[in-house]
């Protein structure tokens, strides 16, 4: 089965992952070394009763061993328009990591009381145009090319300067990506 395939190699990787040895696994397990070390090469096929218990022991499910079956890798999400942004999702909803491609139309500062925290950490790219960032107590100018990273328990605001639209590639954590993005989604 095509999904077994690669069970070994991220069973290795979750047992290094933690810093293990083989034979440290092996045991807190109740296997031989030699039986790990033949199921990480993929020497010996995987069953239930063997992943179950080093599944227990590295605290993680069966199904982070298994890889999915032909997932397609493009990303079919909808963007969305609200409060001055054109939003194009370029990750999955389900993805640790959520990337935009976000358009803003030129707008003032904001003023101190309205810049926003949340946790969490937030990296931007400049595509086109001017963007300033409002971190804090400075105001920081960004052009095309440009790039920043700044810890978002920081008060912040994004606007584009203008003339034109400024248009950013924006990553974010999870807990950014909700702050960023779920007000403007339920305004869809």
């Amino acid at each position: 089965m095509e999904e077994l395939e690669q069970v070994g190699v991220r069973l290795r990787a979750a047992r290094t992952a933690k810093g293990w040895t083989l034979e440290r696994l092996a045991r807190a397990a109740g296997l031989s070394a030699s039986t790990l070390s033949r199921l990480e090469s993929g020497k010996r096929q995987a069953s239930l009763e063997l992943l179950l218990p080093l599944t227990r022991q590295l605290g993680i499910a069966v199904d982070d061993l298994i890889a999915p079956v032909h997932q397609d890798p493009r990303v079919t999400r909808e963007g969305w328009e609200a409060e001055g942004r054109k939003v194009c999702p370029l990750s999955q909803e389900s993805s640790p990591i959520h990337t935009y491609k976000i358009r803003l139309r030129p707008a003032p500062a904001v003023s101190a009381d309205e810049l926003k925290t949340h946790d969490g950490y937030e990296w931007l790219y400049v595509l086109s145009g001017r963007m300033r960032i409002q971190l804090g107590e400075r105001d920081i100018i960004l052009h095309k090319g440009e790039a920043a990273e700044f810890d978002t328990l920081t008060p912040h605001a994004l606007t584009a300067v203008g003339p034109e639209d400024a248009e950013i590639i924006s990553i974010f954590n999870e807990a950014g990506a909700k702050f960023h993005t779920q007000s403007a989604q339920q305004n869809r």
